[in-house]
């Protein structure tokens, strides 16, 4: 699922507001603290990012074997992602 910039930025302010209203953590700049929050977040949803471009870049290579076998894209997007989330240890939802 992709999320906008926007909203990543507001979730990052809501983690961060909410951390330290309840004194879970301390820091000297909130800005920081905001600014490596948004980094975490968007790199980790970058991943799912990244691997589903993997995965086409794979069925582009294979796709007139499909083609000639009948095989389902969807299919193969879903077991080829898969089993590169399994490779890359990677949890998805």
């Amino acid at each position: 699922m992709l999320l906008t910039r926007d909203f990543v930025g507001y979730m990052s302010k809501e983690i961060v507001k909410r951390l330290l209203e309840e004194e879970m953590i301390e820091t000297k700049s909130r800005e920081s603290l905001l600014a490596k929050v948004h980094a975490a977040l968007t790199e980790e949803i970058g991943v799912e990012e990244r691997l589903n471009e993997d995965v086409r870049a794979i069925l582009t290579q294979y796709a007139d074997e499909m083609r000639r076998s009948g095989a389902s894209y969807q299919e193969m997007y879903k077991k080829v992602k898969n089993q590169l989330a399994r490779e890359r240890k990677l949890i998805l939802r």
